[in-house]
């Protein structure tokens, strides 16, 4: 293709529908337009240092790589020039005027005949990019001149309206310098601090000098991009400063790149502190989404499930397909595949630390089991995994120490099915219950769960290693015969005496029945095998004051209790005496169990036995 310059040229119809759009809709903030020129500049650079490997004669070579920006407040213009592999005539026609011929675009094409380059760290396509700056600007020059020794000193010009114009203007260097001229209402974008806050957002990781009225801007390292090997803790603790915005060091880092199935570089930070458990409220995703370097989006939505919105850092994929503005992902199916890419990793890389130091693991897991366990109730795909990093007291343990469920399963008894446990405030609370000693009579662990998120944890999980999850104050366990100790009632009292003692106390339980797997304890309220914890039934009672929880609690006796013994003895010899006790029995469990809910009649009630007992 051949050009005369100094002629006027007509878009082509398609650049001419884009540019309509890249002016009114495409992009959501005009802002971008930096960062789109200077993601070009650095991919005409990448495509230069490529060049040099295989071409022997290149025009201005001594040039460093680098790109240059320039404000002017009084001009209202800003421009953004490169020592890149500028263009030729035809080049410019080809990439600026028609949509389908992206110079990065064929680079890359010309190169996927081969390894791919995966070293040239191509980024965008060049003829869309460039568009944006006709959002802040009717009047756009592009000086350049060809890295080809014989190729023109040109200048491509434009209102973005009625074409463009090539023609020649002598002493260009290699490259291309683009001057925009900001139209009214634009002219923030002169400003070099406004300039100098887009770069360090968008583009601080840049691999080469971005200068800015000639003091150098992206002065952070992308150290995501390399290896391990070559980074020092220092560095990594400087950069989690600089991309949290944080003043502690981490608590953790995760650092990684992964080559299938997606080309993925990361790099992770646990903060040392949950700043949700201080009280900040509920915190915004803290990982960055960048392509080759250049930011995609700081707060990007879905990239990792909400469970995992306190860690910070980096992902860099250049596999990503961006939409033609860069500001949001055509392939939602990609976005998912790397959200389980890095969900799993992390959740691996928690397990493995878990293991080699659990004192440090257990200090975070204080700090940040909320987030875990959100991710049980919430994140069905990576539930297991997760249930796996959770750590409780229980009854085998000191207070303070805790297990995991691995633990607890490896050290199940022979033919145990079930895993055991009460969900309570603390462990004062359980060890103080009656529910409790049935499973330390027969050797049964049982897990300590204090958190108000565990009553729907457990819910949620169903099972563990395919062992079911089962509170210990279910009346519908069946838990195997322990030698008792203790004269007991016959059959016939028993039977009687639960009869009687169901129609003294009435509606106020659903059942009363002998049971075995009491020890020390003369009864305990239990709940009727799915039904709501007394955590959630406090809950109940709160949001709805006519729900009673005491209706729906089984009774269950211990016929080898003195209590109970001489109650069957004096509800024939002394009934109301005895009516008395049997109600005080009741309130004993409901308040063992946390389901009393009125107090006043308990303690008129206790004032009247303790009357009765002291005139005898």
């Amino acid at each position: 293709m051949s050009t005369d310059t100094g002629e006027k040229h007509h878009f082509q119809a398609e650049v001419q529908q884009l540019l309509d759009i890249v002016i009114n809709s495409l992009y959501t903030d005009k802002e971008i337009f930096v960062r789109e020129l200077v993601s070009n500049a650095a991919d005409a650079l990448e495509k230069l240092r490529h060049t040099q490997l295989t071409e022997k004669e290149i025009f201005d070579e001594k040039l460093d790589l680098e790109i240059n920006i320039t404000t002017d407040e009084a001009a209202k213009t800003i421009t953004i020039a490169d020592y890149g592999v500028g263009m030729t005539g035809d080049e410019l026609v080809e990439n600026l005027g028609t949509i389908a011929h992206s110079g990065s675009k064929k680079f890359i094409d010309a190169l996927s005949g081969g390894d791919g380059d995966k070293g040239a760290n191509l980024i965008g396509q060049f003829g869309v990019g460039f568009y944006s700056a006709f959002m802040v600007s009717d009047d756009v020059k592009v000086f350049t001149h060809s890295w080809r020794p014989d190729g023109g000193h040109l200048c491509w010009s434009s209102d973005g309206k009625s074409g463009y114009e090539i023609e020649e203007v002598e002493g260009q260097r290699r490259g291309t310098k683009i001057v925009v001229k900001l139209r009214g209402g634009q002219e923030e974008f002169a400003g070099a601090e406004r300039i100098k806050g887009i770069l360090q957002s968008y583009s601080n990781f840049v691999p080469f000098p971005i200068h800015l009225n000639g003091e150098r801007v992206n002065t952070v390292e992308a150290i995501w991009m390399k290896p391990k090997s070559e980074v020092s803790d220092e560095q990594y603790t400087e950069f989690y400063k600089f991309a949290a915005k944080a003043f502690d060091e981490p608590r953790y880092r995760m650092h990684f790149s992964a080559d299938a199935p997606l080309m993925i570089n990361a790099l992770l930070f646990v903060p040392d502190d949950n700043p949700e458990r201080m009280g900040f409220g509920q915190v915004d995703p803290g990982v960055a989404l960048y392509c080759n370097k250049v930011l995609i989006d700081a707060e990007p939505k879905g990239l990792l499930p909400e469970w995992l919105r306190f860690l910070k850092g980096v992902i860099d994929s250049e596999d990503l397909p961006l939409n033609i503005s860069r500001e949001s992902m055509q392939d939602s199916a990609l976005v998912q595949k790397l959200n389980r890419l890095i969900t799993k990793r992390f959740i691996k890389f928690l397990d493995r630390e878990a293991k080699s130091d659990a004192e440090k693991y257990g200090e975070f897991y204080g700090r940040f089991r909320t987030f875990l366990k959100e991710g049980v109730v919430t994140d069905a795909e990576h539930r297991d995994e997760l249930a796996g990093l959770l750590r409780y007291e229980s009854s085998l343990g000191a207070e303070g120490e805790t297990v995991g469920l691995d633990d607890y399963v490896a050290r199940m008894r022979d033919g145990q099915e079930k895993i055991y446990y009460q969900v309570a405030p603390d462990r004062g609370a359980i060890e103080g219950a009656p529910y409790l000693e049935a499973f330390e009579a027969r050797g049964l662990e049982v897990l300590f769960l204090y958190d108000a998120a565990d009553e729907y944890l457990v819910g949620a999980l169903g099972k563990y290693a395919d062992k079911e999850l089962v509170s210990i104050d279910r009346s519908d366990l069946e838990l195997d015969e322990v030698e008792a100790e203790g004269e007991s009632l016959s059959d016939d009292q028993a039977e009687s005496l639960t009869a009687w003692m169901g129609e003294t106390l009435g509606d106020r339980v659903k059942s009363v029945a002998v049971g075995g797997r009491l020890v020390d304890s003369p009864a305990v309220a239990l709940s009727p095998g799915g039904a709501m914890s007394p955590q959630m039934k406090q809950m109940m009672r709160q949001m709805n004051p006519g729900f009673s929880a005491a209706r729906e609690v089984e009774l269950e006796i211990n016929p080898r209790h003195a209590l109970i013994r001489s109650l069957e003895a004096a509800r024939g010899a002394k009934p109301e005496f005895a009516k008395l006790v049997a109600e005080q029995i009741l309130d004993n469990a409901l308040v063992a169990a946390g389901l009393l809910e009125e107090g006043k009649d308990m303690v008129s009630r206790v004032y009247e036995i303790m009357q009765q007992a002291l005139e005898e």
